[in-house]
């Protein structure tokens, strides 16, 4: 008995270690797609900014994150403790798996949520305050509603979540519309880029330099969530989880599939043209729509979700450029409108109620959104968030990192 327990112990680590090192890969999808997506002349200053979040987002959750959000509410802090026993000081009943594997499957959706935050003020922000930002996002907002979900902890001491009927499998709301609401709070108190909307209302395009880096960083994202949402699995090392982690990976590559075909098909019907950054845009949000719910599903379900929010996709970015909420890389619409739409899916093949997910959705949302705009509003009266006009022409990778990407085409701003 005690050797099949340390074996599946063994193999539950090994699983979590190898997922978790699969969503750390998304970190490296999100650098290229948005370096895919902006102008040459600011590519340095966005993929800085990516490798920075993710390094700050280990510390900041190591140091106090981990704790806030797994405490048992006394907020104990983290700070590397695992001990020599195994225990973090902070899980209240024994764990399958080894304590430190769950910390680094954590801690790299926390620098996945911060990494929705940079591809959104890509372009005139100013690098400082961004990163002064990911220190209160990391360590504090995102940790706070992660343990009024996943933790299980009442918010504001007044509810659980969950007792109310909300569940989010691997995260649409508590990881990407989280991360989303804090975007949309920083693009409205940053403003719009120069000259991508006029007077009279009319939106100009500004393409991104290097699409087929863009192409490859959403391969990457596709790979890199079969961690993500097979690992919320949380085991493998018995038939039933086994079974249970072949089933999402099955229903997350679907939806991904359903997504894009969708978005290209409707970017095809209203553009006349096969928009390539619609479709990248749709297989992400394809999988964004099922992270909510990856497990119940069959798959052509998972592929009819995918494809829901191919469609809502197309349809939030073209609305945001109305609203002239400039987002260089479509993040507040893929990863916050399909958030939400992947947690009021996940009713439809059960486990949670639509009010409960309506409840959860609007806490995650309200907490997120309004702590940034406040620490936002913060940094930009001491610091400033916005380079200068002058600043933003000549590109931010000179200005913020003093280096080109690009230093042999300077030709391709």
């Amino acid at each position: 008995m005690e050797t099949t327990f340390e074996l599946g112990y063994a193999l539950d680590t090994f699983y979590f270690l190898i997922c978790g090192a699969l969503v750390m890969w998304m970190a490296a999808g999100f650098a290229m797609l948005e370096a895919g997506l902006v102008r040459a002349k600011n590519t340095t200053e966005i993929l800085t900014k990516n490798i920075a979040l993710f390094a700050i987002a280990c510390t900041m959750y190591m140091i106090c994150g981990y704790g806030i959000m797994y405490g048992g509410g006394d907020w104990a802090p983290f700070l590397g403790g695992i001990m020599a026993d195994g225990a973090t000081g902070v899980a209240e009943e024994p764990a399958t798996y080894a304590p430190a594997a769950d910390f680094f499957f954590q801690v790299v959706f926390v620098a996945t949520a911060m990494s929705i935050v940079s591809g959104a003020v890509a372009e005139r922000m100013k690098l400082w305050a961004f990163l002064a930002f990911s220190i209160v996002m990391t360590g504090f907002i995102y940790p706070m509603e992660g343990a009024w979900t996943w933790g299980g902890e009442a918010v504001f001491g007044m509810y659980t979540l969950g007792d109310l009927g909300f569940s989010d499998f691997a995260g649409s709301g508590i990881v990407h519309m989280a991360g989303a609401a804090a975007a949309l709070a920083g693009v409205l108190v940053l403003g719009a880029r120069k000259g991508k909307y006029t007077a009279d209302g009319k939106v100009n395009a500004i393409p991104g330099a290097n699409l087929p880096l863009a192409t490859l960083g959403t391969f990457i994202l596709w790979m890199g969530w079969f961690g993500f949402n097979g690992g919320s699995v949380l085991a493998t090392a018995t038939v039933e989880s086994a079974n249970a982690v072949a089933v999402v990976f099955m229903n997350t590559n679907a939806a991904a599939a359903g997504g894009c075909i969708a978005a290209l098909i409707v970017a095809r019907i209203m553009f006349g043209k096969a928009d390539l950054t619609m479709a990248l845009n749709g297989a992400l949000a394809g999988l964004v729509a099922i992270t909510a719910e990856p497990s119940t599903p069959t798959p052509l379900t998972a592929t009819l979700f995918g494809g829901l929010g191919g469609i809502l996709v197309v349809f939030s970015i073209i609305t945001l450029d109305k609203l002239k909420i400039d987002d260089p890389v479509g993040a507040i619409s893929v990863h916050g409108v399909v958030g939400l739409l992947g947690l009021l899916l996940v009713p439809v093949t059960g486990g949670a109620t639509f009010s409960g997910q309506i409840i959860g959705a609007l806490t995650i949302f309200v907490w997120v959104f309004v702590t940034s705009l406040v620490v936002w509003l913060i940094i930009k009266a001491v610091i400033g968030v916005r380079v200068s006009e002058e600043e933003e022409f000549e590109g931010v990778d000179i200005s913020e990192c003093g280096l080109e990407a690009y230093p042999d085409f300077t030709g391709g701003r």
